[in-house]
Formats: C-alpha cells, sequence, structure tokens
C-alpha cells in the first residue's frame, strides 16, 4: 500500500474529530498502519478543528505545508484555509455548504463565495469533488451525518486504500447502535454523490 497522508479540517460541532476516529479505526480494521492526530481543535462550536490519519508506516501524525495527499474539507472555508497543506498532485474532498464564523455572522467579515473556493481548489489539485454534506446528512437523519457522507465519499473516491464496506463494517462496530442505521444511510449518500 502507497502511504497516504489525509488532512481534515471543519469547525466545532461538525464532527471532524469523530470522522477522524472512525476513519482511523476503519483503516485499523484493513489491517494498515495507522497513525492519528487532533491537530488544533476547539471545543466549542464553530471553533477550527484540524485532524490528521496517515496510513502506511509513518511515526508522526504532523503533517506540514505541501505534504497532505488529501485533504479532506467538512467546512469550505476551512477547505480553502487548508490549501496549503495540499501536496503537489493532492486531491481534495469538500463540503460546499458554509458554517460561517462569527465575524462573518456578525457582519465584520465577509465569506468567500463558492466560487472563488472552487476556483482555488481546481487551480492546486489533481482530483476535487465538491458535495452537500449537510443536506445530505439531512438526508440520512441528521446534519451530524454530514461527516459520514464526506467520508463515504472519500471511501469510494479511489483515493482510500478500501472501500465503503470497510467503513459500514466500522461504524457497526464502533458507533452506538442508535446512531448505524443514519450513518450507513450516510456513507450511501457520500458515495451516491460522488458517483452522481
Amino acid at each position: 500500500m502507497d502511504r497516504i497522508r489525509i488532512f481534515m479540517t471543519g469547525v466545532g460541532g461538525q464532527g471532524t474529530l469523530t470522522a477522524t476516529t472512525l476513519f482511523a479505526r476503519a483503516a485499523l480494521e484493513q489491517g494498515l498502519d495507522v497513525v492519528s492526530g487532533e491537530i488544533h481543535g476547539m471545543a466549542q462550536r464553530g471553533g477550527v478543528v484540524e485532524s490528521t490519519v496517515l496510513l502506511g508506516g509513518w511515526k508522526s501524525p504532523k503533517i506540514s505545508h505541501g505534504e497532505a495527499d488529501i485533504v479532506l474539507g467538512f467546512e469550505p472555508l476551512e477547505t480553502l484555509r487548508a490549501l496549503p497543506y495540499l501536496a503537489k498532485g493532492g486531491s481534495v474532498i469538500s463540503n460546499t455548504e458554509p458554517l460561517p464564523p462569527v465575524g462573518v455572522s456578525c457582519g465584520r467579515e465577509s465569506y468567500p463565495s463558492m466560487e472563488h473556493i472552487s476556483e482555488r481548489v481546481k487551480g492546486c489539485s489533481a482530483k476535487c469533488w465538491f458535495l452537500p454534506c449537510r443536506t445530505l446528512g439531512v438526508q440520512a437523519g441528521s446534519v451530524q451525518a454530514g461527516n459520514i457522507v464526506l467520508l463515504g465519499a472519500l471511501c469510494a473516491s479511489g483515493l482510500s486504500p478500501f472501500g465503503p464496506q470497510a467503513l459500514e463494517t466500522a461504524i457497526r462496530k464502533y458507533l452506538k447502535p442508535s446512531l448505524v442505521d443514519m450513518n450507513l444511510k450516510a456513507v450511501e449518500l457520500g458515495v451516491q454523490a460522488l458517483a452522481g
């Protein structure tokens, strides 16, 4: 297996760290060598959350600028901010539905258009996909399931060393029984959105 470095970024309340842990556990279940870490996590809703999953024999969970093979963006502005971490020839999968930071909500700052974000991402990635994760999460049963939509898309993209079935196995094993069906649906919606 190739060595893969994945940089995940979003905001508090989106389940970025839950997604990181679940993806790492799915990789472990597949017998892969995994290193994972939280770079920066704010417990409060709306704070920036960044984490990493490295597969294939890394010693440290740290990813420096220009090293991430994949950027997984749970929030569009955070995807834009994470682009310096993307390696040349790297890929991006991003949510398209913003959760504006406080400065934007208060009118002190402006939020870049999705068109601007998309152009920037396309300009520095080999492959990129954009999905309405919040909407698809709601379709699955909860807005918070948008994080699993993004993981489902990653597993279906060919970028991950394992497919959606391995993620589904991890969901059944590691999530509360009451959350399993909703998150299995979220995986399915992520796979469909990527194919569509």
